[in-house]
Parts: structure tokens; sequence; C-alpha cells
């Protein structure tokens, strides 16, 4: 009985979230057809892109889905951190630190690269989305993976229609660099590797723990000060609310992802004391 619930459970998430999918394909097919929107074509591309990139990870490296999931998650980490640091250096090259954080700048305008980058990225999260519903790479009743995703897809994507807030976004996802060394570590477990007295693990945690406070924890809360303190230079709207809501659910989600990466770290390191304490 309690299995034949939870695959009940399981299939109802599965068509929930595969039919939310398919109706954001359908709303950006609809757009860059009978729109004329060509631009959003990188969505496609990066849709396509990492898709490709799951199929050779599979034929080439593994056949376990998680692993190839992860593998295509630390690809897209690592390009899409390369085009933010790009855009960002870039950008501050033209016009100076300060002006490339004003308001305007961050609400209204689109740094060179900056859209097509987010489009890409875009379309790795579609990707990424219907590779987890696929092979249910997930757990729980409301699962927080594909209930994030979905909320990525659809305030990007209205982002990407009324080109607006795309700089906003571009910095939010400087976090990108802190996801490489989760994604790392990940796959160092899944080979087997877990000595925390190696020096690969030993350096693999040290960047984690400084991307994690500076690209993660406190980019986005300078992020989330910004948009306070420039409350007032936003238009009545939606814009406001939506884009303070994101942000302080994304450092909810980093004050939860910071208290499992201490008690990961504790946790590989407590074998080695206790080794230490039993030699002595």
């Amino acid at each position: 009985m309690p299995r034949t619930y939870q695959s009940s459970s399981s299939n109802k998430v599965a068509t929930f979230f595969s039919a939310t999918l398919l109706l954001w394909l359908v709303s950006v097919l609809f757009e860059i057809v009978f729109n004329k929107r060509r631009e959003l074509l990188y969505i496609v591309a990066g849709g396509c892109f990492y898709q490709i990139a799951n199929w050779v990870f599979r034929v080439r490296v593994s056949r376990d889905p998680l692993f190839v999931n992860t593998s295509v998650s630390l690809l897209h980490s690592a390009i899409t951190s390369s085009s933010v640091v790009f855009i960002l250096v870039n950008q501050w090259s033209i016009t100076g630190f300060k002006r490339m954080f004003e308001h305007t700048q961050l609400f209204e305008g689109t740094w060179p690269w900056a859209y097509q980058a987010l489009c890409f990225s875009c379309g790795y999260f579609a990707y990424d989305q219907w590779d987890m519903l696929n092979y249910r790479l997930y757990t729980g009743f409301i699962p927080s993976i594909l209930v994030h995703h979905l909320l990525l897809l659809i305030c990007v994507t209205l982002a990407l229609y009324r080109h607006i807030t795309i700089n906003y976004l571009i910095v939010t996802l400087i976090c990108e660099l802190h996801s490489i060394f989760l994604h790392a570590r990940k796959l160092r477990r899944m080979a087997g590797i877990r000595d925390a007295k190696s020096r690969v693990v030993k350096v693999e945690w040290m960047l984690n723990l400084i991307t994690f406070i500076f690209t993660r924890l406190v980019s986005h809360v300078l992020i989330t000060i910004k948009l306070i303190k420039d409350a007032s230079k936003f238009e009545k709207g939606i814009e406001w609310p939506l884009a303070l809501f994101g942000m302080a659910g994304m450092n909810l989600l980093n004050t939860f992802l910071g208290i499992d990466l201490f008690n990961a770290f504790k946790k590989e390191t407590k074998p080695q004391q206790n080794n230490q304490k039993h030699h002595e």
C-alpha cells in the first residue's frame, strides 16, 4: 500500500512538472515563430547543446543517469561562470565599475552578450528539468530542485520576453562559480575519491567554501541590499516585489546550502580526526 501511494504521488509530480515544462516550451516557440523573436533561438540552442552533451557523456563516460546529469551540470556551471566573468570584466573596461552597477544599467540596460548568455543558460534549466523528470532524479512529495528550476524558468523567461533586469540576472549567475565545486565534489564522491587527507580533497573544499562565501552568500546579499536601496527607482508594478521575493528565496536557499556544506565538511573530516585519535 505505501509503495502504491508513493508511486501515485511520484506520477502526479512528474505529470505536473512535465505539463508546466511543455507549456513553457510552447510559449517560447510561439514567441520565436509568431512574434518573430529570433533572439530567443539562443534558448533552443542552449537546450540542444546540453542535451547533446548528455548523450556524449552517456556514450563515452557512463550510463548512470545521475553521474551524467551531474557532469552536464558541471559543464553548464563552467560555461556560465566563464561567460558571466567575461561579461562583467568587459563591461567594467567600457563603463567603469561604479557606472555599470547603476539602477538604469541593471534594470533597463543589457550588457554585450548578456542576453545571449542568459538565453543559453535558460535552455540548460529546461534541459535539466526534462532530464530529472525523465530519469526521476528527484525525491520528495514536492521536489525542491524541480520547484527551483520551474521558478527560474518563469522568472528568467519573463525577463527575456520584456528585456528588463537582464543585467541583474547576469550578476546573480556569478554563483555558478561555486556550483562548479559543488558538482565536482559530487562527481568526486561518486568516483570513490573520499580520502579527506588527500591534497585534491583539501583544495576542493577550500575552493568550495571560498566561492560559496564570495560568489553566492556575499554577492546575493549585496544584490538584495541594492534592490532595497533602489526601491524608489522602480516603476509601480510587479518587477520590484518579484525581484525582492526572488532574492529573498535565494538567500534562504543559500542559508540552507551553507548549513548542508558545513555538515558535509564535518562529516568528511570526522573520520580523519577519529583515525588520528585511534592511532594515538
